[in-house]
Formats: structure tokens, C-alpha cells, sequence
């Protein structure tokens, strides 16, 4: 009895290699799984948890981009001045710099540079207005001549139209005003609606411009405060990295104005067109505002062409504003603009279409500099350079020295020294 006992309690241990692996027993009902087979993260490829992770961060920060693009839409009365002044600012900010060093006053400095910068748009303007009326004045002989060569086209060339036919045409186009003379009032009434929003974005951007000159460093200074302390640095040399790449932008395109103003010029003055240089400067005041500007000036100088010298002359500068147009849009401004700011010339191509599709106008004139900046903010943090620069040293009381005002909290925050 002793001995089967003694036998029914000994093991009997398995031999592996005739068994083969046990198979794992299932959890049991109502117990959390464990161990390498119930961890089931280990099935999905490691790729495609990692493309996972990527996608819903990037769809994250698209949807936040989209929902603050579409908030600053709604306010873009006040968006847009604001974006205007910051650029006027870094084209104006070194005249201001320099009359300081000079030892102006600050408030004076602004002044003088202010009312200096209308003056000059004021002047070239007013200039441009004047010969152009009087040019068209002296014209106008021209254009009655021109009207009636395409009257005596119309009845003689391949049309054969007789004057009861032209009548009959010109009277329906009439007719046709009359009919949608509602339309045209809503039109004009949405037009004067505009005009009264571009007033006051004018009155806004002045009111913008005047503070970023005068009080940039206080402004930046009380922004930089509203961050935690420990990212005021970055935020701080982050900012005036992205202030001087909006500099260098406004530089570039003042000099690619130039170059788009005297190709059309010399164009026009080859081949005889009148008022060639009032022209160029209505060329170099418009390459500021995308699209339109463009359309305007050009159509400006096929008309002057036209009435002057005829359509071939008209077709001829209608090829060189062509020219000039597309090789400013694609060779100048991305070659030189995209070195100027720190990016690819197919990024600057790229930039400015996707922002005429996404804002239009605004969209296209702000679309390089904001891509300039957030391209140079982007590599100073990533870098981490801030981490590399001295410790600013202190210095005169703020009253003085221009330095930020004391943060919220008390501390004092770094200065801001090219900060709008």
C-alpha cells in the first residue's frame, strides 16, 4: 500500500522535445489578460502605429489651424491693419532707429518718419494723378480717333455692320443697364460699404503704425510676459529672429518693386508710349498689392499704348508687361526673396498661391512673410539657440534704455531690442 502510494505522488516531468511547447491556458472568465500573447499592440505593425500616432497629431494641429484661420476671418477688419502696420513697421523701423542714434526723441523720431513716409506716398501720387489727367487731357483727341476707326471697322470690315444694326446693338445694351439697374444699386451700395471698411482699415493701420514705432519694445516686452517663465527666452530671441526675417522680406520686395517699375518703364519709354514715367511709379506703387495691383498698372499701360500708337504698339507692351510680370512673379521674387528669408523658391511659390486660394488678396500678400517667420521661429526653437546667447546685462532704467516694463507677476522680462 506503502508503495503505490509513494508512486502515485511522484512527477513525471515531461519531455519537451517529444511534447513540443504546451499551448498557454486561456484567462479565466471575469481576470485581465497578461503576458505577451494578450498584449495585442504586439500584432499591429510597428509602422503603422507609429503613422498612427503621426496621423491624428497632424489632424490635430490642421483642425486647430483651420479653426484659427476661420476666427481671424471673422475679424479681419481688424486682422489685416494690424498685419499692414507690422509690415510698414519693419520697412520704417530703421529710419527710426537711426534718427534716435541721432539723439532724437523718441516721440519726435516716430513723427517725423511718419509724416515723412505719408508725404512721400502722398507726393508720388498726387504727381502720377496729375500727369496722368493732363496726358489724358492732350489724348483725348487720340482715343475720339481711335473710337471712330473702330466704328468705321465695324461698318467696313468683316462684320459689315450698318449704322441701324449699331444702333440697334448699343440700344439693347442700354435696355439691358436699365434692367439690372437694381443689381448695379446693390453693387454700388456694397462698393460704398467697402470703401467706408477700407477708411477706416486705413485709419486703424495708421493708428497701429504709430504705436509699433513708438512703443514696439513695450508691446513685445508685455507679450513676452504673458509666457511662464521658463519659455520667455525662447519667445523672446524666437521673436526677434522672426522680426528680422519680416525686415528682410519688406527690403526684398521693395527692391523687386523697383526692378518690375523700370522693366515696364524702359518698355514703355522704347517704344514711345507718353507719361512712361509717371507709369513706372504707379508700376512700383501697385507691385505691392498682389494680383490687382498687377492687373491695374499693366492695364493701365496697354491702354496708354493703344490710344497713343495703336494696337500693334498696344500688343507689343502688352507682351513686355507680360514678361516683366512673369518673370518678377517667378524668377525674381522666388530667387531672391526666398534667400533673402530663408526659404526654397518653390516654398515661396507655393506660399503665395496657397494663400491667394485660402484668403485671397490678404492671402497672397501675407502668405511669404508669415511663412518666412514661422520657418525662422520653428528652427530657433527647434535649435534651442537661445540656450547658447548671453544673459543680458543690466542696464539703465527703462525710461532710458526702452526696456520691456516688469511682467504681470513682477519679474522683469528680457528685452525685446528689434521687436515691433
Amino acid at each position: 500500500m506503502n508503495r503505490f502510494a509513494i508512486r502515485g505522488t511522484r512527477s513525471v516531468q515531461p519531455d519537451p522535445a517529444v511534447q513540443g511547447p504546451v499551448p498557454a491556458r486561456p484567462p479565466a472568465p471575469g481576470r485581465a489578460a497578461s503576458g505577451p500573447v494578450a498584449n495585442t499592440a504586439h500584432d499591429i505593425p510597428y509602422g503603422v502605429r507609429i503613422a498612427a500616432a503621426w496621423a491624428w497629431r497632424v489632424g490635430l494641429i490642421i483642425a486647430v489651424s483651420g479653426i484659427i484661420v476661420w476666427l481671424l476671418s471673422q475679424v479681419s477688419l481688424l486682422v489685416i491693419p494690424v498685419m499692414i502696420a507690422a509690415l510698414l513697421s519693419g520697412l520704417l523701423s530703421p529710419v527710426v532707429v537711426a534718427l534716435r542714434r541721432w539723439h532724437v526723441p523718441n516721440g519726435l523720431a516716430t513723427g517725423l518718419t511718419i509724416v515723412a513716409f505719408l508725404g512721400l506716398i502722398g507726393g508720388a501720387l498726387s504727381i502720377v494723378g496729375r500727369t496722368l489727367a493732363s496726358g489724358f487731357a492732350s489724348l483725348w483727341t487720340q482715343a475720339l480717333a481711335g473710337i471712330v476707326q473702330v466704328e468705321t471697322w465695324l461698318s467696313q470690315g468683316p462684320l459689315q455692320l450698318t449704322n441701324a444694326e449699331i444702333n440697334q446693338y448699343l440700344d439693347s445694351a442700354l435696355k439691358q443697364l436699365q434692367g439690372n439697374s437694381s443689381s448695379i444699386l446693390s453693387g454700388a451700395l456694397s462698393w460704398g460699404t467697402t470703401v467706408g471698411h477700407l477708411a477706416a482699415g486705413l485709419l486703424l493701420t495708421l493708428f497701429a503704425l504709430i504705436f509699433f514705432l513708438l512703443e514696439g519694445n513695450r508691446i513685445w516686452g508685455f507679450l513676452v510676459g504673458l509666457m511662464p517663465r521658463t519659455a520667455r527666452a525662447a519667445t523672446d530671441g524666437a521673436g526677434r529672429r522672426g522680426w528680422s526675417s519680416l525686415v528682410n522680406y519688406v527690403r526684398v520686395q521693395l527692391f523687386v518693386a523697383f526692378i518690375d517699375a523700370v522693366g515696364i518703364g524702359m518698355g514703355a519709354f522704347i517704344l514711345g508710349v507718353p507719361l512712361a514715367l509717371p507709369l513706372s511709379v504707379l508700376v512700383f506703387l501697385g507691385s505691392f498689392i498682389p494680383i490687382l495691383g498687377a492687373l491695374f498698372t499693366g492695364a493701365i499701360a496697354v491702354l496708354l499704348a493703344l490710344v497713343a500708337n495703336g494696337w500693334v504698339n498696344a500688343l507689343i507692351m502688352l507682351a513686355i508687361v507680360l514678361v516683366v510680370q512673369q518673370a518678377e512673379s517667378h524668377i525674381l521674387q522666388p530667387l531672391i526673396m526666398g534667400k533673402a528669408v530663408s526659404l526654397h523658391p518653390l516654398a515661396v511659390v507655393l506660399a503665395v498661391a496657397g494663400g491667394s486660394m485660402v484668403a485671397g488678396i490678404p492671402g497672397a500678400l501675407f502668405a511669404v512673410p508669415a511663412m518666412a517667420i514661422l520657418n525662422t521661429v520653428v528652427r530657433y526653437i527647434a535649435a534651442r539657440s537661445w540656450e547658447a546667447e548671453p544673459a543680458p546685462s543690466p542696464g539703465p532704467p527703462p525710461s532710458e534704455s526702452g526696456e520691456a516694463p516688469a511682467d504681470l507677476d513682477g519679474e522683469a522680462s528680457r528685452p525685446a531690442a528689434t521687436a515691433p
